[in-house]
């Protein structure tokens, strides 16, 4: 590269970068830097002296001095030499905006000839610096399509610098500049050409100005927290802040000195509850003293937080996987914050965190629409959205400056009894349920779904302990409310999420989320006030046998809870599921037990599920369809957790209506190589007349759906399925594979088209799959492919709060689509 094209991507009237030669120096130096750049995403920038201008590298994750770890080296264009001595900021809007500082420098020495591995794309290579040492290799990917620059891989050579896994991490050991000493967020916050380690850099200018607001003061103690009001509309205008509002316990993190602990919101210190890996975390911050306010989450599929897992691995004694999303600032080294605007405590916040291990992040806001933003966060399934004053000072207590939107209804109950599983003697089925007004508790229906084994039987041991003779609830309840119930002492706390309340005051379809011990059962009410009754979703006549028995043990689901699923995804799904033969994956005792396939009718099915008697296979067994709801909770009294239909209806099964592309990816395919498959899939089909639609598989990828008008025959269908699959095995040989091989396929998408031969099947949309997670298959919009929703994003917990919250549905066109197999193809440009 020249560098006409570092200069081409700055205007150094606005950038403090060196403008550098316009041509290259003639320099025969050997100096490497490596520079901390935090920019739309903190990354390390290696450069490395070549004939006078330094080649430079994006390492992504920073460099691993941990052999054989592989870090993701970006190519970019060359910079001037005078560059390496670069610690500054580059505004924002500008090419990197961002902070930067001299991380590492030094010299360095090819291992054998320069030339040779750099055309090979083999580098070797020794480096002599203040941090790095030893030898290192650069090793060039294949250019994939659409990618504009070189990808290379840097690994760290088995030498006496090299480290183990175990061993401290280099980057969060050696945070500051090897210039200054100063740290990315010191850099941010202080003058150009000034220092606060050295003093004049170039000349000396102002210190950075104060937080406005802030005051002396001694350390506070525990600080009451500032809490949101439920609100059914997010508040609008340039006045608020949103935040992502997150699943797991509020924390209140104090800092002095090595000392770290951290309070509930009641107060309680929870520190030893959490483990090392959050403390330590705050404990590597560049400050003496601080109240940091957040909350600590388990990261579950694609990225959100997720109380179930926090609460699991709270009760196996795990932390590696807590995170803390700091939101506030209230103390910072002898400064009581509280006073001063929101947005300024956020921005030193957000500095003070800029180095921070991966355990403790900042939480962002968004300074968009609000409604937009929680119509996104109930997309991906979140919990809700947050929205703050920009400007409002930390006010502890309930108040109207902070408003709580939610994607889904979820509030907390006191546990006023039990009854006892009907497959465990030491477990829970469910939970009765309250709140208070007026001072007494109000009886509000039963959760029965979303217990682990582990948890159920944990919370049977505490509820034991306290069983009461009495009802603790308000007034008489009917025979059907305490059938089975075992009476306790309202004291405890559960978290729960369902669909609506009834008009008689009770939860619908409600799901058990976990146990709130951070929060007095005697605060407990219900929140937002009455609301306007829900319309009914469709109910089965059918009778479930230990409707308590749990079917994926580690989410809790049990078969009541899959049920309820299905009766409201009914509407969506029937028409994908009914009066076709189906071929089920049944798994009577969960899926840590054994499963099998079931295609024929068997004894003792429910009297819902139809029996097919056209000739389906080689045997003379029947199949098995559904035409209502009913059959399909049959099918879940039957154990099935999964569902895959025939590509053709029973009124004419030798012509299929429906084809799938199942896009599977291979060992080390990144998911947006499987998103570009599906992208690739849709134009092919479309430049044969038909419409693709998408959706996850809840598996590990992506099926591409069209429907087709039922034309051509099973045979006709499969050769073209195939050839489209050929074809593009044929045009991106190292992207794509149309054979099912397994030693085929590494690295390589499986374009499989053999779903759609005659008997063969595919999972139906909203199907379950018998995989830890409860994941289902969800149909999406194109628009909505993103690296946050990977195959299995969307399970039994959270599908039903995207789909409330979606303002359409994505496949709601789906048979008005249908074009017919083998029409006019459509040509390109």
């Amino acid at each position: 590269m020249a560098l006409e094209v570092y200069k081409q991507k700055r205007d150094f009237k606005k950038t403090p970068e060196p403008a550098g030669s316009a041509r290259k120096a003639r320099s025969k130096g050997n100096s490497f830097v490596v520079q901390k750049h935090d920019a739309t995403r903190l990354h390390y920038d290696f450069r490395i002296e070549v004939d006078g201008v330094l080649v430079s590298w994006a390492v992504t994750r920073g460099p691993s001095l941990v052999p054989g770890e592989k870090r993701l080296a970006v190519q970019t264009e060359d910079h001037p030499l005078d560059y390496g001595d670069f610690e500054g900021t580059i505004p924002k809007g500008e090419y990197g905006g961002g902070t930067v500082i001299v991380w590492d420098r030094g010299t360095w020495k090819p291992v054998g000839d320069y030339a040779k591995g750099y055309k090979k794309g083999h580098l070797e290579i020794e480096l002599s610096g203040e941090k790095l040492n030893g030898v290192w290799h650069l090793v060039r990917m294949a250019r994939k399509p659409r990618e504009k620059r070189d990808n290379w891989l840097m690994i760290k050579s088995d030498d006496e610098f090299a480290r183990s896994k175990d061993d401290p991490d280099i980057l969060e050991e050696r945070p500051e500049s090897v210039k200054t000493g100063r740290l990315v967020a010191d850099v941010a916050s202080e003058a150009p050409g000034w220092s606060s380690k050295t003093g004049p850099i170039e000349a000396k200018k102002a210190p950075p100005k104060r937080i406005k607001g802030a005051k002396a003061s001694g350390y506070p103690g525990f600080v009451e927290p500032q809490l949101a009001t439920l609100k059914p509309n997010v508040p609008s205008g340039a006045r608020w802040l949103h935040e992502i509002k997150f699943d797991g316990y509020r924390l209140q993190a104090h800092v002095q000195g090595r000392k770290v602990t951290l309070f509930t919101r009641s107060g309680l210190d929870w520190t030893e509850k959490f483990g090392e890996t959050v403390p330590d975390a705050f404990r590597k911050l560049a400050l003496k003293d601080a109240i940091i306010d957040g909350e600590l989450v388990v990261e579950g599929n694609g990225g959100a937080s997720d109380f179930s897992a926090l609460q699991s691995d709270l009760s196996e004694g795990r932390s590696d996987r807590f995170v803390f999303y700091a939101f506030d600032l209230l103390y910072l080294d002898g400064k009581d914050l509280r006073a001063t605007p929101l947005i300024d405590r956020k921005a030193a916040l957000e500095k003070l965190l800029a180095d921070a291990p991966e355990a403790l992040r900042f939480s962002s806001h968004f300074e968009e629409d609000g409604e937009m933003i929680l119509r996104h966060a109930c997309r991906l399934s979140l919990e809700g959205v947050i929205s703050k004053v920009r400007d409002g000072k930390y006010v502890s207590g309930r108040g109207r400056e902070w408003i709580k939107s939610k994607c889904a209804e979820r509030q907390e109950f006191v546990i006023g009894g039990y009854v006892p599983s009907s497959t465990s003697k030491t477990a829970v089925g469910s939970l009765l349920l309250g709140y208070h007004e007026d001072g007494k508790l109000k009886h509000a229906g039963r959760v029965g779904t979303g217990f682990s084994r582990a948890v159920a039987e944990d919370v049977f041991k505490q509820l034991k302990a306290i069983e009461a003779e009495a009802s603790p609830f308000d007034g008489k309840l009917s025979a059907e409310a305490k059938r089975g119930a075992v009476f306790v002492k309202p004291q405890m706390v559960a978290e729960v999420e369902f669909r609506a309340w009834t008009a008689d005051g009770n939860v619908r379809h409600a799901s058990f989320r976990g146990i709130r011990e951070d929060k007095p059962a005697a605060e407990i009410v219900r929140e937002g006030g009455a609301k306007e009754k829900a319309k009914d979703k469709p109910k089965s006549a059918v009778k479930l046998t230990h409707p308590d028995r749990v079917y994926w043990k580690g989410a809790g689901v049990t078969k009541e809870g899959l049920a309820d699923y299905y009766a409201q995804v009914w509407p969506l799904m029937a028409p994908f599921v009914v009066n076709r033969p189906l071929a089920l994956l049944r798994c009577p005792t969960g899926i840590s037990g054994q499963c099998f396939f079931q295609k024929h009718a068997w004894k003792g099915q429910s009297k819902e599920i139809l029996t097919v008697h056209e000739k389906l296979d080689d045997s003379d067994e029947p199949g098995i369809a559904i035409d209502d709801l009913d059959g399909l909770i049959g099918l879940v009294q039957g154990a099935t957790l999964e569902i895959h239909p025939w590509g053709a209806p029973l009124s004419d099964i030798e012509k299929p209506d429906i084809i799938i592309m199942d896009l599977d990816p291979g060992d080390g395919v990144a998911w947006e190589r499987v998103i570009d498959a599906a992208h690739a899939v849709r134009e092919r089909l479309e430049a044969h007349g038909l419409t693709g639609f998408v959706k996850t598989s809840g598996g590990k990828g992506l099926h591409v759906v069209a429907p087709v008008k039922p034309k051509a025959d099973w045979d006709t269908v499969k050769a073209f399925t195939k050839a489209i699959a050929e074809e593009m095995a044929a045009d991106e040989p190292d992207a794509y594979v149309a054979t099912i091989t397994k030693a085929k396929r590494k690295g390589k998408i499986l374009i499989d088209y053999l779903r759609n031969g005659r008997g063969m099947t595919a999972v139906a949309p909203y199907s379950t799959r018998a995989r830890e997670g409860a994941a289902v298959s969800m149909p999406l919009s194109w628009d909505e492919l993103s690296p946050q929703i990977k195959a299995d994003h969307y399970t039994v917990m959270n599908a039903l709060a995207r789909l409330d919250n979606l303002k359409a549905d994505p496949w709601a066109d789906f048979r008005k689509a249908e074009a017919v197999i083998g029409g006019k193809r459509k040509r390109k440009g």
